[in-house]
Order: structure tokens, then sequence, then C-alpha cells
């Protein structure tokens, strides 16, 4: 049946492709004074008829294009990707248009390559405007505004969709990516939330069925949002959802995006939101309470463009078409206006004594030597650690013992904890380490 399904959709592409090729052929005969044959002309009226069946069976166009656009609209998207879809098209595309040297189409060719009256030509700009279909799903970028010698380029990654290419992705602005790629089977949570990090999962692989197939509500995204404690496992839970779609992680970077100077915030969002709308790729915003908490109360005018800020920023999530994560510490700080458009809302806790024998077990180095007093059991019960603790700890103590050219033993991992524990600047007693006290060397400082 998926067989079956994927030849439909090849074969409705291909006439595509050979329509808006015999159109620009025909394009530029005429304009060389050369009509065109009878034999062309029977060919295209053939392909215009296959395209029409086709697009009525939703063939081609269902893994980009979300369904209902009109006959015009998918003419325009089909003119837009067809130079990336067929490079042989982007030439002739350039051949045609001298006034605007470019693979893409511009309003004005599009208006001949369709041969279009001029009573038709306002429904053509109509289909360029934001609000339309085309550019409201992220389909088609117009650079020119009305400007009809200014190219519409297709969205980053629609042609990479459309055709099952890998999506090529360059730097996001205002991003990083996480280079991490952990499966499920290393996530330590208990089972309730797994099941949700399962059913956010669900929201991004079934959205093209729920949305398009079964006519559901489209609100976006789909945006999670990830609480808890520091340490607890919130991005590396992003990073396993990234590997199991095999899509890359970008943790947005707030330093490049926020700015002090009124509107600048704006920009950057915007070139972020632009760059990444549509695209195969899960974006994180980390410390989400820094950026979208509670809107206070308007005292000075900065307040009120920091309030503005916040409500822009609510408006791209909510409209950009990709999954969003959002991670905090102090998830009541958020803006309850901002709660209500999670999809789904995970609260990661601390570990348990259970949890953090399964995290030390697969936090030490597998093939590092250990000593005999090196029971996962034991540590796990000895400190009450996070997660990104015990990743720590366990790291350090393999450095000392690597050091010390010994194998592993509870003396480096104590240390090691020691040294995880004094972090926050608190004053440290061997009280702390618990029954790890009495393997704490006489040199630590205390």
């Amino acid at each position: 049946m998926e067989a079956a399904v994927l030849n439909s959709d090849r074969n409705c592409l291909a006439c595509e492709w050979e329509r808006i090729g015999l159109l620009a052929h025909i394009l530029a005969g005429s304009r060389q004074g050369r009509q065109a044959s009878q034999a062309e002309l029977e060919r295209l009226g053939m392909l215009q008829r296959q395209v029409e069946h086709f697009r009525c069976q939703g063939g081609g166009w269902r893994v980009a294009a979300p369904a209902g656009l009109s006959p015009m609209e998918l003419d325009v998207l089909a003119c837009v990707v067809a130079p990336e879809a067929e490079p042989r098209l982007g030439w002739l595309f350039q051949s045609l248009q001298s006034g605007a040297p470019s693979p893409y189409p511009t309003p004005a060719l599009l208006q001949e390559l369709l041969a279009m009256a001029p009573e038709e030509t306002p429904f053509l700009y109509g289909v360029l405007t934001e609000a339309s279909p085309l550019r409201d799903n992220g389909l088609i970028v117009v650079d020119g505004g009305s400007d009809p010698f200014q190219p519409i380029r297709p969205a980053p990654g629609v042609t990479a969709r459309l055709l099952g290419r890998p999506d090529i992705t360059g730097d996001l602005p205002g991003a990083v990516r996480v280079r991490a790629m952990p499966g499920w089977e290393d996530l330590v949570l208990p089972p309730d939330r797994v099941a949700m990090l399962q059913e956010f999962l669900l929201w991004i692989t079934h959205k093209a069925t729920v949305v398009t197939a079964w006519g559901g509500l489209d609100c976006g995204g789909p945006v999670g949002l990830f609480s808890g404690p520091s340490g607890t496992g919130k991005t590396f839970a992003a990073a396993v959802l990234a590997a199991g779609l095999g899509w890359p992680l970008y943790r947005v970077d707030l330093g490049r995006l926020v700015s002090k100077y009124i509107g600048e915030t704006e920009k950057n969002l915007n070139r972020l939101f632009d760059n990444a709308h549509g695209r195969s790729m899960i974006l994180q915003f980390d410390e989400a309470d820094s950026l979208f908490s509670k809107r206070g109360e308007v005292k000075e005018a900065r307040d009120r463009y920091a309030n503005m800020e916040v409500s822009h920023l609510l408006a791209r999530i909510e409209s950009h078409q990709g999954p969003v994560i959002l991670t905090t510490n102090l998830r009541k700080q958020l803006d309850p206006a901002f709660a209500r458009r999670f999809q789904v809302v995970v609260d990661f806790p601390r570990p348990d004594s259970t949890a953090r024998t399964r995290l030390w077990q697969r936090l030490l180095p597998p093939r590092a030597p250990r000593g005999p007093d090196v029971d996962p059991s034991f540590l796990g019960a000895a400190v009450n650690l996070t997660g990104g603790s015990i990743r720590n700890a366990a790291l350090h103590a393999a450095y000392l013992a690597a050091g010390d050219g010994r194998p592993l033993d509870l003396g480096h991992i104590t240390l090691a904890v020691w040294r995880e524990l004094g972090k926050d600047g608190r004053e440290l007693t061997p009280a702390d380490l618990g029954p790890l006290a009495p393997y704490l060397p006489r040199e630590a400082p205390c």
C-alpha cells in the first residue's frame, strides 16, 4: 500500500515538472515569434489532465502542503519548487528573466508562464500575500513585497520534504546544534514520564494524519514544557526525541537573541523562526522562565517594550510549524498566558535511589578498571544527586583514577562527589557525603 502511494506521488510530481518545462519551452518559443505546435498543445493538454487528476487525489503534495490549496496556489508552488526539483528548469527560468537573473520565478514570469489574462493577475498577487496559505504555512518566501521582478523562493526544507531528500541545514541564527544522540534506553525516568515524552513524539510524527487527513485543528508546534530541577535530564530528553526522529536539536542561545535595543529582539526572533519554519528540527529554549516570565506592570517605556517582546515570541512560537521544547527550573515563574499554549508538560523529578543506581551503572565509564568496593547500588543510596551531578562525578572520578594509574575506587568517587557538592558554594562537612564520608581522602579540604 505504501509503495503504491509513493509511486503515485512520484508520477504526480513527474507530471508537474514536465508540464512546467513544456510551458517554459512554449513561452521561450513565443518570445521568438514561434507558435506552439499541435503536438506540443496536445501533450500540454494531456499533462494538464494528469496533473488535475493527481491533485484531486492529494498525490505528490501531501507531504509538504496542506490539503485544500487552490489550483493557482498549487501552480505557483510547483513553479517555485521546480528549480530545486529539476535544476534544468532553474536554468530555463533564468534564461527567461534576464532582468532578474535567478533560477526562481518572479511574479512577472509566473504571469507569462501560466498564460494569465490581465484580469487574473490580482488572484496571482493574492496568492503571494502574507495571509495566503502558501505564506502562512511556510511554503514560499517572498522578499520583494509587490515587486513583480523579485524572485519567489521555496521556504527552507520544503523541497527536501517533498522529494524525500535529507534536509541539508545551515547555521541557524541564534542557536547552537546539540551533537548528543542518545537513545530511549539511556533515559532514566519514571515510566509515566517516558510515556508522556512518547506522547509528545506522537504530536510530531502523526501531525499530517490528524491535521491533513482527518481535518484536525492545526495549533502549530507542537510545543512542550520540560520542568524540573537542574540536572534532572530535560535537555537529555530533548536529545532523545531528536535522535528518535533522526532530526537535529538546536539549543537557542538567548544571549544572542535578546537585545537592549528596542525592536532588535523581535528581528532576531524573526530570523530564527523564519529559518527554522517547517524544517525537520527541534528548537529548545533553555531557562525559559528568564524570557517567558510573567509580564510585569508597565512603569516605564522599557517595561512596555519588554512585554511586547514576550507577546511577539508567544505569537511566533504558536504559529511555528515545528516542535519547540522549553526547559525551566522555575515553572511557576512562567506567564500563564504562555502555559496554555503547551501541548505536553513533563515534570522531571529528582531521581530516587533506584534511579540513581541506574545512573551510576550507566555513567561510570564501562571499560574503566574498578576496585571491588565500587557498587552502584551503594552509590545510589549514599548521596542524593541529580543525573547531571552523577554524570559529572562519574567522569571526574575516572580522571582521578587515570591520574593515579590504578583502578577506579570509592576514594576517587567520594572525592569527585565532594567536588560536585561544592560547586554551589555552600559550606560542606563530611556528613554531607553520608555513607561515603569514611572514603573521603584526608587531603580534601573541608
